[in-house]
């Protein structure tokens, strides 16, 4: 276990507990990084920490199933934004607990913007999240008669280029 979390009050520490067992990764990072501020640490120890109660905890943590990645799903959740969907879009993201991992968004007009979609995770005895990912991607995309976008598929890249959508020319619509 982590030698940090000696240094946690122990309402700090059942907050904590209380976010892992619920699988609130970023809501115990939050908590122990404002815990440890006073002794100038930062978010990798604040990650390693909550790694370590995850451990700690096992099998009592209700893990969040991942997001669902057929088509009806992601239609569904791209039909409650707040836009019209002007593209789908992959993009590598990554954290020190995860590793690399792809998140995929749709790409909105009118409001401008992007909603999450899906974020996909390497798991074992499946495809590759970024082969995952683009399968997804490209089937949402025929789906909704939009372009897809995955600027490096085969390789983690959080510097990709991104897809932006073409601005009409003026007094078009």
């Amino acid at each position: 276990m982590s030698r940090l979390w000696t240094y946690l009050e122990e309402q700090t520490r059942r907050e904590v507990d209380a976010n892992v067992l619920r699988d609130r990764r970023i809501s115990a990072v939050k908590v122990v990084l404002q815990a440890l501020r006073p002794l100038e640490l930062g978010l990798r120890e604040a990650e390693q920490v909550v790694h370590a109660r995850y451990e700690a905890l096992g099998d009592r943590v209700r893990h969040s199933p991942p997001d669902p990645l057929d088509t009806p799903s992601l239609a569904a959740r791209t039909a409650a934004l707040p836009g019209r969907v002007a593209a789908v879009e992959a993009l590598w993201d990554g954290d020190t607990v995860h590793d690399w991992f792809v998140l995929l968004v749709a790409v909105l007009d009118d409001p401008a913007g992007e909603g999450h979609l899906a974020t996909v995770h390497h798991s074992p005895g499946k495809p590759p999240p970024g082969t995952a990912a683009a399968d997804a991607g490209r089937h949402l995309a025929e789906h909704l008669g939009v372009p897809f976008h995955f600027a490096s598929p085969d390789a983690p890249d959080d510097n990709a280029p991104r897809w932006r959508a073409p601005q009409a020319p003026p007094g078009e619509p």
